[in-house]
């Protein structure tokens, strides 16, 4: 009997295991297919990396008595950093 068992239990075992080895060899391979598909993605970001991305904007600002339109250009630098400036400023009011 105890041999009965001992030997059903490695075979169950060696069932169990050989699936999931082509399993693991099928994610294996989807992998790689997804990672050729991110490719461009990730030479898209580093393309991005390498200028300033500049960005203007309008807004009502209120001093005072006085209101005013302001353009404000926002320069986004490679390193992080964020540089702010105004480009014209308008009364309105």
């Amino acid at each position: 009997m105890k041999k009965f068992l001992a030997l059903s239990l490695l075979l169950g075992s060696a069932v169990v295991f050989t699936p999931s080895e082509t399993r693991a060899a099928e994610t294996a391979s989807n992998t790689t297919a997804v990672n050729l598909n991110e490719s461009p993605q990730i030479q898209n970001r580093r393309w991005n990396r390498r200028g300033v991305r500049i960005v203007n904007r309008t807004r009502i600002v209120r001093r005072g008595y006085a209101t005013y339109r302001e353009t404000i250009q926002t320069r986004y630098q490679p390193n992080g950093r964020v540089t702010t400036r105004v480009i014209s400023r308008v009364r309105i009011r």
